[in-house]
């Protein structure tokens, strides 16, 4: 499945299906978090928080990627990411765009 940011795709006439997503919910757990927040008293960077979201952002990724493949997509154009706090130490991670049929 080709995945791109842009709204075409050189050299393909495409035909648009429909709008698709996938989201998840991620946390560390608690001990990790207490970590982190005592690293914030230093400074530096997060990086299980930066793991966190990764695994996030591939997973929100996947999911998208599947309901595309349901509607019988050869690509998704114009992908996007959005995050959103839920709760401490917990985020919300969707991948969106629109997935199209090469013609």
């Amino acid at each position: 499945m080709l995945i791109v940011t842009t709204e075409t795709i050189n050299g393909k006439e495409i035909e648009m299906l429909g709008i698709v997503k996938g989201s998840t919910i991620q946390t560390v757990n608690a001990i990790r978090d207490i970590g982190a927040g005592l690293k914030t008293l230093v400074g530096g960077e997060l990086k299980k928080y930066n793991e966190m979201m990764d695994h996030a952002r591939e997973l929100a990724t996947e999911r998208m990627t599947e309901e595309a493949m349901k509607l019988g997509a050869d690509a998704i154009v114009g992908v996007r990411y959005a995050s959103s706090s839920i709760m401490q130490s917990a985020a919300e991670v969707m991948a969106y765009g629109t997935a199209v049929k090469f013609r």
